[in-house]
């Protein structure tokens, strides 16, 4: 038996025959488990994730109602498999479940593919297989769960689609000379959504192709109303032209029918060209039900999601070459939108954010030799890429990028340029993470100033990362820390800004975990990881795994916790974040064993061959111990400088305290308890959401 699923409307099953006899999906959590996983688009969703999505209060045994739930839809969907056999379709993976249903067996699937499929057709393939496509919407994408969080990006998304689909339908229609077919729709359409100005241009076109010049016109100037009034906006050039050549009844908006019409490839959003084709080449009409057994060919049109990649390297490749032909090889342009490509670059993860970090840094060194600071401030200043750890992955480019933003500072006034002057004061905040001295905080609060009075979303996200990095001058400062992150949270949220939510959520994960709230940290850690997934943000999971392990050490499970520390470190490795990489396992592994008294393993010491990268100094202590060493261990403790001032700031403090005691040191112990002080009530280290020594109570009591 094959099924097939819908979620363009409420959430259905049903047998793929004939008569598609619909599938009892018994209750509505029935359904929302079936639903979230259609979301997830063959991916595993975690059972943890299953229930936070499905209760907001998970009742007990919340667990096994959803291994209940999956039970029942598998005997649905699969009545026919025999006991003890492994499920097919629902299967169980690693930590949880997904469904492993064909691309074209989901209408929501079929439908964004064969919007694709449509857009690089002739145009009346291009009507047959739109029309086909829209026929499939039962009402709003997943609709009884409209209120959910977990659909909600994909419900956007969707209804996006559609309302791309009803303009494309138009452009077919007038490409084929009938423009009264479009009208109509149109203007429904516009009823519903008057801000999509292509709506608009194709409504006035329509009109005048039916020689109804003045209705055109009168179109336009509703367009230019409702736009003003409900957004703020003029229209944009594209209908400012289409009213000038109406009024000049330019040739250009007349449809030469005897060249035979066709839609070409999708040339901004919601919108198909129609171009004359005075050849005769031969397109085959799209099937939106694929023969039963075409699986998941590379060659299907109907596989979205796993193989979009045709669409988007005509896309990439047809936006560049345009590019290249039309922006000088030297111009100024070039250079900021080089920018912006490298920004986008560095949120990839591994070999895209080394590459985005050197880049960056000749960027900056071209922009300075235009001699334009408010270029300069531009170039330098469009790199707001949210940054949660508090070292440096390449300190020497930092102190270049701070270098140019100080010189640049100096030539830009305040007042006119208070704009660009943020996003440099911002960024020399970020760039001094971890530094002792005063320029960096004075940077911070400047650029946090200078966004509240500019009143503006976006420059007060990145003003508040600045804010972050400066915000470990000393020990105790987690709570400070959750007020940061609970704003960006809030901030970013109410203005889209995604990247900077998942940023407040790192925050506050790190800060509810410094507190000892871990139920607060994994509510942070399991939404963050939700936008990651719905916006392919894969940097995201390295930070909540390693916490994963952290939680596992401060409930004291040290076995499970140094196996997840491994595992953790393995995808550390390539993943572009040298500062945050070299040397973290062996002192992860090293604060466990401290904490929880276990013998190091293999060797009984640390490992001096270790490539312990800038925590050595504060390791090096505990292996001379290891050796009997204990006058070098002592001259190596008393030669420990100040701690960073970094996420890792009370955990070299406890490390110190630690070595000093079982050293007997006196003096490095009241050090220690000095700068251990303020951050009584927080567990050790654990600020930095990936490790933890423990209590800071119990080495100021010891």
């Amino acid at each position: 038996m094959r099924v097939v699923f819908g979620v363009l409307g409420p959430t259905v099953a049903a047998v793929d025959t004939a008569d598609g006899d619909a599938l009892a999906l018994k209750g509505p959590r029935h359904r929302a488990v079936l639903a979230r996983l259609i979301v997830a688009r063959r991916r595993v969703v975690p059972v943890a994730r299953l229930v936070e999505d499905l209760w907001a209060d998970p009742p007990p045994g919340a667990v096994g109602a959803v291994q209940t739930f999956v039970a029942a839809l598998r005997r649905v969907l699969e009545p026919e498999r025999p006991p003890r056999a492994p499920a097919r379709l629902l299967v169980t993976d690693g930590p949880g479940y997904a469904l492993r249903t064909e691309p074209d067996t989901v209408d929501a699937w079929r439908f964004e593919a064969a919007l694709a499929t449509a857009a690089g057709l002739p145009a009346p393939q291009a009507l047959s297989t739109l029309e086909e496509a829209l026929g499939w919407w039962r009402g709003p994408a997943y609709a009884e769960f409209a209120d959910e969080d977990w659909s909600r990006g994909e419900r956007a998304r969707l209804a996006e689609l559609r309302l791309q689909a009803v303009e494309r339908r138009a452009e077919a229609h007038l490409a084929l000379g009938r423009p009264a077919d479009a009208v109509p729709d149109l203007d429904a359409h516009l009823t519903d959504h008057p801000w999509r100005e292509d709506a608009w241009r194709l409504l006035a076109l329509a009109l005048y192709r039916q020689h109804r010049q003045g209705d055109a016109l009168a179109v336009l100037r509703r367009a230019r109303e409702v736009l003003v009034d409900q957004l703020g906006l003029d229209p944009g050039p594209r209908l400012r032209h289409l009213e000038s050549d109406i009024l000049t009844q330019s040739r250009s908006l007349d449809l030469d029918l005897e060249l035979g019409p066709r839609l070409a490839p999708l040339q901004g959003r919601g919108e198909l060209r129609a171009q004359p084709n005075g050849t005769r080449t031969q397109h085959p009409t799209p099937n939106p039900h694929p023969p039963r057994g075409a699986g998941n060919r590379a060659t299907s049109p109907h596989a979205p999601a796993d193989n979009p990649q045709p669409t988007t390297a005509q896309l990439w490749t047809q936006a560049a070459e345009a590019y290249d032909r039309t922006v000088a090889g030297g111009a100024r342009a070039r250079l900021e939108s080089t920018v912006g490509l490298i920004r986008n670059l560095a949120v990839t993860g591994g070999d895209g954010l080394a590459e985005a970090r050197r880049h960056r840094t000749a960027a900056v060194t071209a922009a300075e030799e235009f001699a334009d600071p408010e270029l300069t401030a531009r170039v330098i200043g469009a790199y707001d890429v949210p940054a949660i750890w508090t070292r440096a992955d390449d300190p020497a480019a930092a102190r270049h990028i701070v270098a140019v933003a100080e010189r640049t500072l100096t030539a830009l006034s305040p007042g006119p340029h208070d704009t660009a002057r943020c996003r440099l004061l911002a960024t020399v905040a970020l760039e001094t993470r971890g530094a002792a001295g005063p320029r960096g905080p004075e940077a911070a609060r400047e650029a946090e100033a200078l966004a509240r009075r500019l009143d503006d979303p976006a420059l007060l996200a990145f003003a508040l990362n600045g804010t972050f990095m400066q915000s470990f001058t000393r020990a105790g400062l987690a709570p400070r820390r959750d007020a940061i992150g609970a704003e960006l949270v809030e901030l970013a949220a109410r203005h889209g800004l995604v990247t900077y939510e998942v940023l407040g959520h790192l925050v506050r994960l790190q800060a509810r975990a410094a507190l000892a709230d871990l139920a607060a940290a994994d509510t942070h850690a399991a939404a963050a990881d939700r936008l990651a997934e719905r916006h392919e943000l894969p940097l995201v999971g390295v930070f909540t795994q390693w916490y994963g392990a952290l939680r596992l050490s401060a409930t004291g499970q040290p076995a499970r916790a140094e196996t997840a520390y491994r595992t953790a470190a393995a995808r550390l490795d390539g993943a572009g974040m040298p500062g945050l990489e070299r040397g973290l396992l062996p002192l992860a592994l090293l604060c466990l064993r401290l904490t929880h008294g276990l013998p190091p393993d293999p060797d009984p010491a640390p490992d001096p061959r270790a490539d312990w990268g800038p925590h050595r100094p504060w390791a090096e202590p505990f292996t001379l111990i290891a050796e009997g060493r204990h006058t070098e261990a002592r001259t190596a403790l008393r030669a420990l400088p100040e701690p960073p001032h970094d996420l890792l700031y009370e955990a070299y403090c406890a490390l110190e305290a630690e070595a000093a005691l079982r050293l007997d040191d006196r003096s490095v112990l009241e050090r220690a308890r000095t700068r251990l002080r303020p951050a009584a009530a927080e567990l050790a280290g654990a600020g930095s959401g990936l490790l933890t020594l423990g209590p800071v109570e119990r080495y100021l009591t010891d």
